[in-house]
């Protein structure tokens, strides 16, 4: 099933929630261990793939944000309605961070001076002049948005697994690739 339907994830947002989330992660893991290269040239190398998975995550978000405007999520399962408010606020949030993380990675790079290469397929333009007067501030902004985004991985993985192993309901099920529900008509 590729579309949602009204109790289910369907595949293609699936696909779009977990590649996104696991290049996040591990371009994350990447970008702190990128100091440990064994040369300038290596160190080169991994920034410039570092970059451009960020610009792939990027990519994918706004296919996600396409696709999600087209088809319509699945019903909300019934919870009280502060479980209810506090999913809406850490969804909104990490589309914020999703979308704020790749860009402020860009700005940095920008304000560097630096070309952006996708794959070494094309060059980006840049979205701020050079100035390295806000080198420091673009990179610490570009970090503390990635540490503000796993603290809120933190909840929305966290608030998963609380609704599957103590609620046992079907919260983590629904977006879980080839899972299938317990009840099939919840809320009805």
């Amino acid at each position: 099933m590729l579309r949602n339907d009204e109790w289910h994830w369907g595949a293609v947002a699936k696909f779009f929630h977990w590649t996104i989330a696991l290049l996040i992660l591990g371009n994350g893991v990447f970008g702190l261990l990128m100091d440990l290269a064994s040369s300038p040239m290596q160190k080169v190398n991994w920034m410039a793939l570092h970059k451009s998975i960020g610009l792939t995550v990027l990519a994918l978000f706004a296919l996600r944000l396409l696709w999600r405007a087209f088809n319509r999520p699945p019903r909300e399962l019934p919870a009280p309605r502060w479980q209810q408010w506090a999913a809406r606020v850490v969804h909104a949030v990490l589309y914020v961070l999703v979308a704020a993380l790749p860009l402020s990675g860009w700005w940095f790079n920008s304000v560097r001076g630096y070309p952006l290469q996708f794959f070494k397929l094309f060059n980006l333009p840049a979205i701020a002049a050079k100035n390295p007067d806000l080198r420091r501030l673009s990179h610490e902004v570009h970090e503390y948005l990635f540490w503000i985004l796993l603290l809120m991985l933190a909840a929305h993985v966290g608030a998963a697994l609380k609704h599957h192993v103590f609620d046992n309901d079907d919260v983590l099920r629904r977006m879980w690739p080839f899972a299938r529900l317990r009840r099939e008509n919840q809320g009805d």
